[in-house]
């Protein structure tokens, strides 16, 4: 699920496409009601409605459909990760960026593994909160490159192939069987924590043709994200010989790894 917030129209102005749909599940009124007054200037994000529990999150959403849900983890009646769980279930297109308080990669591992596309920390600064939400509605990493790898590398080696924590898009086949050849060398560039700029440097490819390649790489998969697809990737053993993941040379202008690294390998 990719959407694409802003186009060219023909007479090279920006088109509006409608703003995306955005739930926010929170037991708090006060963050909710704050998080709603700082998106509600946003002219391509439109808040759809709010959520008290884990459980009023999955009842809006089939309800109202979002695009994104902003989902809380320590929730009553049920936590933010068993709601993630049965959302991406019942609409696996819905994407979800949870927001917490808990730094814990262990909270971040488990909000993967059940569908989220990234992590986001309450104390994150309002620019912070933005280019996350539309880095996940853009199909782009939602978390540091580097933090990504090591969080997919050690999904993989915890991972049991046999359980997937996404449902395959088909049936009697594995969904990784539906990609191209290119495509699969995406998917496992993406899967290392590689952004796209990065991809297309190293298959000497544009950048349009890898965005095209992970939005064809997305559908085919019937994942919301491309963490859901790198998850995928290592459920089903693309990572096994991808040695240099996890540790990519910086390029220039490229910021070295974040401090949770130390704690996230």
């Amino acid at each position: 699920m990719g959407i694409e917030l802003g186009c060219r129209g023909e007479g090279g102005g920006t088109t509006r496409r409608p703003p995306a749909r955005v739930l926010i599940a929170d037991d708090h009124a006060l963050l909710r009601a704050g998080m709603r007054a700082m998106l509600a200037g946003e002219p391509d994000i439109e808040v759809v409605g709010e959520a008290a529990d884990g459980r009023d999150a999955v009842d809006l959403c089939r309800e109202l459909r979002p695009d994104l849900i902003l989902m809380d983890v320590g929730m009553p009646v049920m936590d933010g990760t068993e709601a993630t769980r049965r959302i991406k279930a019942e609409h696996p297109e819905v994407s979800v960026l949870v927001v917490t308080a808990n730094p814990s990669p262990d909270y971040m591992l488990d909000a993967i593994r059940a569908g989220a596309a990234g992590y986001l920390l309450k104390t994150a600064a309002r620019d912070e909160i933005f280019a996350a939400i539309r880095r996940v509605l853009r199909n782009e990493l939602p978390l540091d490159q580097h933090l990504t790898a090591h969080l997919i590398q050690r999904f993989a080696r915890e991972a049991t192939p046999e359980e997937p924590s996404v449902a395959p898009a088909g049936h009697g086949t594995s969904p990784l069987d539906l990609l191209t050849a290119r495509e699969t060398e995406v998917l496992r560039l993406l899967a290392s924590g590689r952004t796209n700029r990065r991809i297309a440097q190293e298959m000497h490819l544009s950048l349009s043709t890898v965005k095209r390649h992970v939005e064809r790489i997305i559908a085919k998969l019937g994942v919301s994200d491309r963490t859901q697809a790198a998850v995928q990737a290592a459920e089903r053993g693309l990572l096994a010989s991808d040695r240099g993941a996890g540790h990519l040379r910086l390029l220039p202008g490229e910021k070295g790894p974040p401090d949770p690294l130390d704690w996230a390998t």
